[in-house]
C-alpha cells in the first residue's frame, strides 16, 4: 500500500514531497489512512529560512544609484526578525502556491570626532508571491512533472534614516515606502526521484515594464520525507529585480541558501 503525499514547493520559497513504501511484512499490522484518489486535493504548508544575501544598485530622490553588497551573513547580524511560509494546493494537474517573505532590518554606527555623530537605518521588505501551475502534456516519466506557470510578485520596501550629532543642531531624518507588482510566467519541474528524495525547481520572468523593466526568480532545491506528513529540503533560491519609479532605483538581486520543513495533509 502506498500513502501519497503531495509535492509542493517553497521562497522569496519551496518543498516537494513524495510517500514512503509501507513495510508489508510487518508482524503487528499498522492502520493506514485511506489513500486519497489522485483528483482529491493535496496540501503542504511550508516554513522556511532563507539566508539573503545583497548585490546591485539602489538609489533615492534622483541620487545617482550607490553599489550594494551585503553578504548572507551581514544581513543575518542585521535581522530583527524575519517570517517565511508557503502555501501549496494541488489537484490533478493544476497546482497553486502562495509565498510570503517578510523581513526586518537595522543597522547603526558612530563616526567623527569622540564618536559622537551617529547614523542608523532601517528597513522593511514583503515579497508576496502567488502561482498557478498546469502540468504540460509532455509524455515525461511518471515520476517527473513540468508545468507551466502565470502568477504574480508584490514586493513592498521601506525605510527610516536618521542622523545626529550632539554638537549642533542639525540632523537628518528620512523616511520612504515603494510598494509595486509584477505578473510572472514560468515553469515548475517535480522530481520524485523515489519513495523518501525529491527535488523541485522553479524558474520565473516578469515586469515586462508594467512596473518592473523586468523580475525574475530561480530556485532548485533536494528534500527528504522523513513521515508521510513531514519533509525537509535544502536549496538555493535567487530573486532579481530592476525597478525604478520617480528617482527612485532598485537593481538588485537577493540570493542565497534556504531550508524548510513542510507538514503534508
Amino acid at each position: 500500500m502506498r500513502n501519497v503525499c503531495i509535492i509542493g514547493l517553497l521562497g522569496a520559497v519551496l518543498m516537494g514531497s513524495t510517500a514512503g513504501a509501507a513495510d508489508m511484512a510487518q508482524v503487528s499490522p499498522v492502520v493506514k489512512a485511506p489513500v486519497p484518489p489522485a483528483d482529491d486535493w493535496r496540501f503542504q504548508a511550508t516554513i522556511y529560512g532563507w539566508a539573503t544575501g545583497l548585490n546591485g544598485n539602489v538609489g533615492v530622490r534622483g541620487l545617482p544609484p550607490a553599489s550594494v553588497d551585503v553578504s548572507a551573513i551581514d544581513a543575518l547580524t542585521s535581522l530583527d526578525g524575519a517570517l517565511m511560509g508557503s502555501f501549496f494546493a494541488q489537484k490533478d494537474k493544476w497546482s497553486f502556491l502562495f509565498d510570503l517573505i517578510y523581513a526586518d532590518l537595522s543597522q547603526g554606527a558612530t563616526f567623527g570626532p569622540l564618536s559622537a555623530t551617529s547614523a542608523s537605518l532601517g528597513m522593511t521588505q514583503v515579497i508576496v508571491q502567488g502561482v498557478a501551475a498546469h502540468e504540460l502534456p509532455l509524455g515525461l516519466p511518471d515520476n517527473v512533472a513540468l508545468s507551466g506557470t502565470v502568477g504574480f510578485r508584490y514586493q513592498h520596501l521601506s525605510s527610516d534614516f536618521s542622523l545626529s550629532n550632539p554638537f549642533t543642531p542639525l540632523g537628518v531624518d528620512v523616511s520612504g515606502t515603494k510598494d509595486w507588482i509584477d505578473p510572472t510566467v514560468g515553469l515548475f519541474l517535480q522530481y520524485k526521484i523515489n519513495d523518501k528524495w525529491f527535488v523541485n525547481a522553479l524558474a520565473d520572468v516578469g515586469g515586462f515594464g508594467v512596473s518592473s523593466k523586468i523580475t525574475a526568480q530561480g530556485f532548485a532545491s533536494l528534500g527528504y520525507m522523513w513521515t508521510p506528513a513531514v519533509s525537509t529540503a535544502l536549496g538555493y533560491r535567487a530573486i532579481y529585480t530592476d525597478y525604478e519609479d520617480g528617482g527612485f532605483v532598485y537593481d538588485v538581486t537577493q540570493h542565497g541558501v534556504f531550508m524548510s520543513l513542510g507538514y503534508h495533509f
